[in-house]
């Protein structure tokens, strides 16, 4: 029989501190998230505040107070004895001498001011077909069926569900149950307001709604109409010969210009009327190449400059109260350590573009054909960081290059041997096979085997459902495709259907 006793064991438990939970969060935060972050901070903790003017200075310091400030990433300490806050928090540093500022790329802000201009209350597709229908002169019975009907729409302007079963829906709340004549006849109304093809069961529907609001003379509206109504599985493959038999235009030019009446419908016209306003992405990082090579700077706009209140700091050993001390002590320390948690997550940031761009500045200088193969292994071995961090640095993070705008993450790609040992990454693939695809004979398209044979050619083993998998990704048809569309009239082999 066991007794019960007591025994003493060592051992090492790793413990995630409020202060390593709070550098996490702030690292793996947007642009936008931060900026959040940090203003909640400025109102919750009345030791920080915000620097308002780039040329301000800071005010005297005044010993005997115990006075502490922070700009931007600088924070000096003039207290001393045993009751003061530890000094290993302290970041003796400035924003500029550590991050020189990077200069704004001509044209960034010459963006049109009145645009995406928002008041928070835009209107959605379902708010904008419930004022029309509130306008109608519809009766009671059938404004309440066109208000059920309304919430089916989808946000694309498709009707999701069948009439028989929302006639029943909607029966639950009628004296009298509903038809399902009467809910098409609601139906058949709703499809006429704007914008035209909302409501429609099926792209066909949506479609030949567009095309009978047309002028009756419109110039290919009648061939359009035969080709939706009998052709639309061959329209979807491309198989304009058998479109050709089916719709009846047995033209070349008249097929061609009703193919180019279908391109100017809208095939999804509830988007025109979307809930959702554009997000302009603000970068992290600037990379520009000077005599030295290539440099990468942050932008001293993603986030406000703050410091320690020079007032309020020094007013820590004045205050009599002990509450009111052990308060003012606790929110000067949490100021400490998120001004630190800041800047160890700028310097974090920087030292992982930077890496991003020693590695990738064939990426820079010649395209995507040139982007090397690169996983977050690569870059967490040369910092001598965890994956998991390297991971959150480059989540919501962007690079303006002078190639564009990118995500850190579009830098990672997988990657395929080459016949030399080597490796070519899976985005230097793909630019090599639209390059080919782009410079092959229309009438004479490349296959998907040819494409991997011309790969292998260079170097590089990929196989054909390689191939073809890199191609359906980039939305390139297949090579009978190809060569169905360079079949066709101009105007019908440089778009397609």
């Amino acid at each position: 029989m066991l007794k019960p006793g007591l025994n003493l064991q060592l051992g090492q438990t790793l413990t995630m501190t409020p202060q390593l939970q709070q550098a996490i969060r702030l690292l793996q935060l947007s642009t936008l998230e931060l900026q959040a972050e940090i203003q909640q901070a400025l109102e919750s903790n009345p030791m920080l505040e915000q620097v308002e003017d780039e040329g301000e200075e800071a005010p005297p310091e005044r010993p005997e107070e115990g006075g502490e400030r922070v700009d931007g990433d600088r924070m000096q300490s003039d207290t001393a004895g045993d009751d003061v806050i530890p000094e290993e928090l302290s970041t003796d540093s400035r924003w500029d001498d550590i991050y020189e500022p990077a200069p704004s790329p001509r044209g960034l802000d010459d963006r049109d001011p009145l645009e995406n201009t928002s008041d928070g209350e835009d209107e959605g597709l379902q708010d904008h077909l419930l004022w029309q229908l509130h306008l109608s002169h519809l009766t009671p019975r059938d404004q309440r069926i066109g208000a059920a009907l309304i919430d089916a729409i989808s946000p694309d302007g498709y009707l999701d569900g069948d009439l028989e079963a929302l006639a029943e829906m909607i029966s639950q709340g009628e004296d009298e149950p509903v038809g399902v004549d009467e809910v098409e006849a609601v139906l058949h109304w709703i499809q006429q307001c704007d914008p035209l093809g909302v409501g429609a069961r099926d792209l066909r529907e949506c479609l030949e709604i567009q095309l009978r609001h047309l002028a009756p003379d419109a110039p290919a509206r009648d061939a359009a109409r035969a080709i939706l109504e009998n052709g639309m599985e061959s329209l979807a493959k491309r198989d304009y010969r058998a479109l050709q038999r089916q719709s009846g235009v047995r033209d070349p030019d008249e097929l061609a210009r009703a193919l180019d009446l279908i391109r100017t419908l809208n095939p999804r016209p509830g988007a025109q009327i979307s809930e959702s306003t554009s997000e302009y992405v603000v970068p992290d990082v600037y990379v520009r190449h000077d005599r030295d090579g290539w440099r990468v700077d942050l932008n001293p706009e993603i986030a406000p400059r703050i410091r320690i209140n020079d007032l309020y700091a020094g007013m820590v050993r004045q205050v009599s109260d002990a509450r009111d001390s052990a308060f003012m002590r606790d929110q000067l320390q949490e100021a400490r350590w998120f001004l630190k948690s800041l800047h160890s997550r700028n310097d974090t940031l920087l030292r992982v573009a930077q890496a991003i761009v020693e590695r990738q500045q064939g990426f820079l200088e010649h395209g995507e054909v040139a982007m090397q193969p690169l996983i977050l292994r690569d870059i967490a071995e040369a910092l001598e960081m965890h994956e998991s961090t390297i991971s959150r640095v480059t989540t919501q993070k962007y690079m303006h290059t002078p190639r564009g705008v990118f995500e850190f993450k579009y830098f990672f790609s997988s990657h395929v041997g080459t016949a030399d040992g080597g490796e070519c990454s899976a985005t230097a693939i793909r630019a090599m096979i639209r390059e080919l695809i782009g410079g092959e004979t229309p009438n004479k398209p490349l296959s998907d085997a040819k494409l991997a044979q011309i790969l292998s050619d260079r170097g590089i083993n990929v196989a054909r459902r390689t191939v073809a998998k890199y191609r359906e990704a980039m939305h390139i048809p297949s090579s009978s495709e190809r060569r169905q569309m360079a079949s066709m009239p101009s105007g019908t082999k440089q778009k397609g259907a």
